[in-house]
């Protein structure tokens, strides 16, 4: 069964950093599937086991954004 995290990611202001942070998340270990959300910068990440918010943090902010 899946497991789903939602975050708020701060900074976005357009497609390409939705785009950015999509990018990175999905590289997380374990990531199925992640859905953002520019006017909210809600971040949901579906995965098969609960997921890392250490690795979520750290690719959003090689993302260049931040997690609240």
């Amino acid at each position: 069964m899946s497991q789903t995290a939602t975050f708020t990611v701060t900074g976005m202001t357009c497609g390409h950093c939705v785009a950015s942070v999509t990018e990175e998340v999905s590289e997380v270990p374990g990531v199925e599937s992640v859905d953002v959300v520019l006017e909210s910068g809600a971040l949901t990440v579906t995965s098969a086991e609960p997921v890392d918010a250490e690795a979520v943090k750290a690719a959003v902010e090689e993302a260049g954004y931040a997690l609240v």
